[in-house]
Order: C-alpha cells, then sequence, then structure tokens
C-alpha cells in the first residue's frame, strides 16, 4: 500500500507544488486547509487547525470514500493510519492579519496538529518553519547577523511575530519529539519560488537591494518537494532543524560582492562558492541526501 501523508495547507504557495511532488512520488496524499487544492488523487477536509477538535478529528475520521471498504467491520473504528504528517499551514509572513493573530494562528495551529499526530501515533512529522528565525528578514531597518552563511546551530533572534512564531514552533516540535521519541523535522524554509516568477529574476539582478532582506536565498517549489520526500524516507533522527535553500543565491552578482556592499561587518566563516546561498544548505546535503534539480539558471538568461 502507498504510505498515506496528511498534509496541511496545501492549497498555499508551497503546499500546491509540494503536494503534487508528492503524489508523483508514490505518496497518498490527504489535505487539511481552509481552502481545497484541486490535484487528480488528492483529497480535501476543511479544517481550522486552531480549532484542536477540529484537528484531533480529522486525525481520527475517514480521509475518503474508499475507507469506508477498509473499515473493519463492527469496530466502529474506521480510521486508517497516516505514515507521516506534513504540516504547511499558517500564515506566510506578517503584514497579512494582525501581528498577535499571526502569532496566535501559527503557534496554537502547530502545537494542535503536532499534538494529535502524536498522540494517534504518527512517528514522522515535517514542520515548515523559516528563514525568518534568523532575524533579519523582518528586521526594524538593516540588521547585521552573527556571521555567514547562516547555518542550522546559529542563534535565532526575530524581532516580528511572524519569526517569532517559527521559534516557538520549533521549541513545541522538540519537546513533543523528546515526550513521544518520534522524528519531528523543522524545515526552515527560504524564499519559495514558483516556476512562473523566475520572470522577476532581471529585475532582482538590477538592483539587489530587493533581495538584501533574505539574503539573496531561495528555494524552488519542486525542490522543496524533494526535501520533503526526502525527510519522509529518513528515519531515526528525532528532532532536526534543516535549512530548505538551492545551492546559489538569487542575485547574479557574485556572494562576495553582496556580503562587502551590504554587510561589510558580517564576518564570513568559510571560503564560499562564487554564487553561493548565505542559507546553508550544507546540512540538507550532507544529511538527507537533497540536490538541487531546479537552479535558476535554467530558467533565466543572462548576457554576458
Amino acid at each position: 500500500m502507498k504510505k498515506r501523508i496528511l498534509f496541511t495547507g496545501g492549497a498555499g504557495k508551497a503546499g500546491r507544488h509540494v503536494v503534487p511532488y508528492l503524489v508523483d512520488a508514490g505518496y497518498e496524499v490527504h489535505n487539511l486547509d481552509l481552502v481545497p487544492l484541486d490535484h487528480p488523487g488528492v483529497t480535501n477536509l476543511i479544517v481550522d487547525i486552531t480549532d484542536s477538535g477540529q484537528v484531533f478529528n480529522a486525525l481520527s475520521m475517514h480521509a475518503d470514500m474508499p475507507d469506508l471498504d477498509r473499515a473493519p467491520i463492527g469496530k466502529g473504528r474506521g480510521m486508517q493510519p497516516y505514515d507521516a504528517v506534513v504540516h504547511f499551514a499558517a500564515i506566510p509572513r506578517i503584514l497579512i492579519k494582525p501581528d498577535n493573530e499571526t502569532f496566535r494562528i501559527n503557534t496554537i495551529g502547530t502545537y494542535n496538529v503536532i499534538e494529535a499526530a502524536a498522540k494517534f501515533g504518527v512517528r514522522k512529522i515535517l514542520v515548515a518553519s523559516s528563514e525568518t528565525t534568523y532575524g533579519i528578514c523582518f528586521a526594524e531597518g538593516h540588521r547585521d547577523v552573527a556571521k555567514f552563511p547562516l547555518e542550522e546551530d546559529d542563534d535565532v533572534s526575530p524581532m516580528d511575530s511572524y519569526g517569532l512564531s517559527k521559534v516557538l514552533n520549533e521549541k513545541t516540535a522538540r519537546a513533543f519529539a523528546e515526550r513521544f521519541g518520534i522524528d519531528i523535522y523543522a524545515i526552515r524554509i527560504g524564499n519559495v519560488i514558483e516556476p512562473h516568477e523566475y520572470a522577476m529574476f532581471p529585475t532582482w539582478f538590477a538592483d539587489p537591494t530587493i533581495r538584501k532582506r533574505i539574503a539573496w536565498s531561495y528555494i524552488d517549489a519542486r525542490d522543496l518537494g524533494q526535501i520533503c520526500k526526502l525527510g519522509i524516507e529518513r528515519d531515526g533522527l528525532g528532532f532536526q532543524v534543516f535549512n530548505a535553500a538551492n545551492d546559489t543565491t538569487s542575485a547574479n552578482t557574485p556572494t562576495a560582492d553582496l556580503l562587502r556592499a551590504f554587510f561589510p561587518n558580517v564576518p564570513v566563516q568559510r571560503d564560499l562558492g562564487t554564487y553561493e546561498s548565505l542559507l546553508s544548505n550544507a546540512k540538507i546535503r550532507d544529511v538527507l541526501g537533497f540536490r538541487q534539480d531546479h537552479d535558476w539558471r535554467t530558467y533565466v538568461p543572462v548576457s554576458g
């Protein structure tokens, strides 16, 4: 039988690419969201993840009509177990809802999803964290970090409600991983780029300040799908944090030149490749075996 994946937020910017990637990889995916995802073979259940009862009920009910036939007769229990939960549902950034609502929805929603999954015996949970945890994306004015490249064991100290919610979510994930002895991987997702968005890259090349707040990092939405698949398949790591970024920056200016121009006071801890990303993906490459399939140079013509 196919592995069953419960995915939250599948209709979002990242989810609508990651879910099809997982389906194509042979997984059975069931989506919980406020908005359905229209994709063949994917079921949808409208769920408010800030309501613990709704989340617990979603994990304990039939996901689709065939479950009616698979349910043991006379047992009164139709739930088919999930092999993994991938939790992406969230307010995706600041300035969409009031700050306190962003924090409430993201933290309570994540708590509810992890708690329900752990208590129903799910042994693998992936949680969408964010590069905003490092504190420069939504900082007040310019802010230096302690060093580049940014790595998973670096300090996290955001000023904003969104980044702060992601820090708390990582702590929540760690607590449940240790309490239940399960694998929970927090994926610090860089700026997600959908295929059509490569058309914007020339504008970004002309003005590198546009992408300075995210240190010019990006993750192709399809490569994020690969990262999720790798995380689902790699067992036994307990609680882990992984940066999710492509190998290079989203600029056509050498990384060293970007640092000299925009972060002259930030120490660089090691030699960097000519265009190497400042959100290091060394850990996902070394531990999960990630190899990017979608470098922006495949889609964006560069003169000279």
